[in-house]
This record gives C-alpha cells, sequence and structure tokens, in this order.
C-alpha cells in the first residue's frame, strides 16, 4: 500500500486558488509534514485546556477564536498563543476574511508555521479542505495491468508480463471503449466500497504494444477514447490456457479478489488462439451491468433447471400413481 506525504507546500500548491488561501508569513515552514486528515479548532487551547489538543492537526481559526484573542489583552495575548504554538503544528488556517493578530504572524514566523488566510467561512472551508484531504490519505496501491471503461463497467485486466494486456484495450478502444491507464494503475479506495484506477501523470493514455512501442490514445483515436480515472468494477485475470485446469463453465461459484480491503468480481480467462477476447470483455462488462440491474443469468438459469427437475419428478410421481391404479383394477 502506498503511503501519501503531504507538505503544507504542496497542500497550498494544490488548493491555494480553490480554497482562496493567501500566505501570511515566510515560506519557511512548508517542509512541514500533514499527518491527519481530520481538521481541529483550538478554541479550548487557545484558553489554556490543552489535555486533548491534536496539534498534529491542521489549525482552524474561525470568527470565534479570534474574536476570542481580540478580547485579551496583548500580554495574554501573547501567552496564550506562546502556549499554543510552542507544539509541532502543521499550519494555521483563519477563516472569514479575518485579520490575524499580529502576535500571532510573529510567533508563528519564529516558530517556522505557516500562517494562512481565506476568505470563505469555516464551515464552507472545512468542507472543501476535507474533501482535498480525504482524497490526499485515501488508501492507495498499484495493480500491474490495464484499465478499460466498457459500456460503462470499469475492466481490470492482470496477468502476465506480454499476454496481451494492451492489444486488448488496443482493440476495445478501437471499437469505441475507452482507455484509463495502461501497465501501472493506481488505486484509491475513495469510500468503503469504491475503488478509482487512474494511471501515472507521465504515461497518461498512453499504450505500450510490444514491435510498436508507445502510442497516443488521444491523439490517434481522439478525446472521447480516455478518461482520466474510472471505479475499478471486474478484474479480468488472464492466464495461458491449461487443458488439464478445470476453469469455471456456469457462473455459479463466483469468484471474488481483494483490492485494499474491497471485494470485487474476479473472471479468470484462459488465452489460447483463435479466442476473442475483446468479445468475449464486452460480454463480461454487460453480464456485469445486468447484475447490477438485479439479473444473474447463471442463478435465473439454475432456477429454471431446478423447478424443471422437480416439475418432472412430480410427472414421475403422478404417472407411477395412476400405473399403481390400473394395475390394481381387475373389473
Amino acid at each position: 500500500m502506498l503511503k501519501p506525504k503531504l507538505t503544507v507546500g504542496k497542500l497550498y500548491k494544490d488548493t491555494r486558488e480553490k480554497l482562496r488561501l493567501h500566505l501570511m508569513t515566510t515560506s519557511t515552514g512548508f517542509d512541514r509534514v500533514i499527518t491527519d486528515s481530520e481538521l481541529h479548532r483550538p478554541g479550548l487551547a487557545l484558553a489554556g485546556f490543552l489535555d486533548l489538543f491534536t496539534y498534529h492537526r491542521i489549525q482552524i481559526l474561525g470568527n470565534t477564536e479570534i474574536r476570542y484573542l481580540n478580547s485579551l489583552t496583548p500580554e495574554q495575548r501573547r501567552k496564550s498563543l506562546e502556549r499554543v504554538l510552542q507544539y509541532e503544528i502543521p499550519c494555521i488556517v483563519v477563516t472569514d476574511r479575518n485579520k490575524p493578530p499580529k502576535e500571532l504572524l510573529e510567533i508563528a514566523t519564529r516558530r517556522y508555521i505557516c500562517v494562512f488566510q481565506t476568505e470563505f467561512a469555516t464551515t464552507i472551508f472545512a468542507h472543501f479542505l476535507s474533501d482535498y484531504l480525504n482524497n490526499e490519505f485515501a488508501p492507495r496501491t498499484t495493480v500491474h495491468g490495464t484499465l478499460v471503461d466498457v459500456y460503462g463497467i470499469g475492466l481490470l485486466f492482470t496477468g502476465r508480463s506480454g499476454i496481451g494486456k494492451s492489444e486488448i484495450a488496443l482493440d476495445l478502444v478501437e471499437r469505441g471503449h475507452r482507455l484509463v491507464a495502461d501497465d501501472i494503475v493506481i488505486i484509491t479506495k475513495k469510500a468503503e466500497e469504491i475503488l478509482m484506477g487512474e494511471g501515472r501523470e507521465i504515461a497518461e493514455h498512453h499504450l505500450e504494444i510490444r514491435g510498436l512501442g508507445l502510442i497516443d490514445v488521444r491523439s490517434i483515436f481522439g478525446i472521447r477514447a480516455v478518461r482520466v480515472h474510472k471505479r475499478v468494477e471486474v478484474e479480468v485475470q488472464l492466464v495461458d490456457f491449461d487443458p488439464n485446469a478445470d476453469y469455471d463453465r456456469t457462473g455459479l461459484d463466483e469468484q471474488k479478489t481483494n483490492i485494499l480491503g474491497v471485494e470485487i468480481p474476479l473472471v479468470v480467462l484462459p488465452i489460447n488462439p483463435g479466442k476473442n477476447i475483446t468479445v468475449i470483455a464486452e460480454t463480461i462488462a454487460l453480464n456485469q451491468l445486468l447484475k447490477i440491474y438485479g439479473h444473474h443469468t447463471a442463478q435465473e438459469f439454475n432456477r429454471r433447471l431446478l423447478e424443471k427437475m422437480k416439475r418432472q419428478e412430480r410427472e414421475h410421481l403422478m404417472h407411477l400413481k395412476m400405473r399403481d391404479f390400473l394395475d390394481k383394477d381387475f373389473e
């Protein structure tokens, strides 16, 4: 699993326009590392209660905190801020266009803690910043494979190197489907049961075809042939065909694979000459859509088969009863 490292400098670079952040101190605190996706409002800490002060989080000073600080004498204000800023705080954000007290800027500069100002109200700012932090701290992993959006279903093709993952993706793109990532797929767990896949920025929307090299899918096939990211919904594991192996022939025993604690369907697809993998991949996507809408083909077939067997058994029992009755009819 990839462990994210978020610095104050990266936070400022990524969100300065969206969150309308203005740096009020020097940039000497840009190297500080943010280790928690939660935010903290240090109202009680400013008042002197530090037992539950979560100093390792980004500190938000809203109207309440600023008005409290402004109500203190300069000496009391400096003492309160010295007490709080002695901790290794990542950074401080003053919301709602409030003007940071000069004592705050002086002490923060001396302690190499960045202070930012934003025009957003505290609640709105916290909502926007939490979205960014939750995304940055979401669990991530990398998978060697190819991710393609097929009929709105994210198919993750995996298998040994050289088995044909990129070639299948190219064929699917030519048939109107959309490439998300090739070779290395970065998968992020966005929610309890949601996996989002994307490619590396340096190789975005490129396919590596053996014998041909790298091709730019977006330039060749157009913008409609690519996606930046897509939910990973089915893993299609490509394997070399083994005549002695026992492959699933009914679909009743669904296999699952686990990625970052989330289970998704797994289809093990044997590869042999003459097999149209592209059409099978489209069928896998369409079959998954049917399951999403509550129609499971294998289970439906099994239900009809069991009903037919029960009906034949009832007819057979009725036939035996009639034969028994006729055999005992001596008139």
